[in-house]
């Protein structure tokens, strides 16, 4: 068993976000990049034939997921996609390990988002 990277919700956060977030639509924010000559360990769980495929974003498989890649170099998010305007909305980051989980989580509290939880990844 490994251990969680720093930021990434316990099982016990988790589980009362996800009680606190019962009667909302949570958004998945995957800030895994799909150009894995970019991230090449994004692959492992994000290609095709992974348990999360990155493709599958905002698909029936995935209906709720939304691909916004962390970029490391500008330290930023595309939060076009996020510009609904609800601030309190439920919003679960995730990567590969955790780590640009955590660092898409807190782009996102800097610019207001209040309901934003580091889900950690599929690996």
């Amino acid at each position: 068993m490994s251990s969680r990277k720093p930021g990434v919700a316990s099982d016990a956060e988790f589980d009362a976000f996800l009680s606190r977030n019962a009667t909302r639509d949570i958004t998945v924010l995957d800030a895994r990049n799909p150009d894995f000559a970019v991230e090449p360990d994004d692959g492992c769980h994000g290609g095709a034939e992974g348990t999360a495929p990155i493709g599958d974003c905002g698909t029936s498989k995935r209906p709720n997921a939304v691909n916004t890649p962390y970029d490391r170099v500008t330290k930023s998010l595309p939060i076009e996609q996020m510009a609904d305007g609800d601030y309190t909305a439920p919003i679960v980051t995730h990567c590969g390990g955790g780590g640009r989980g955590q660092m898409a989580k807190e782009f996102l509290e800097k610019r207001g988002y209040t309901n934003v939880i580091n889900g950690g990844g599929p690996g």
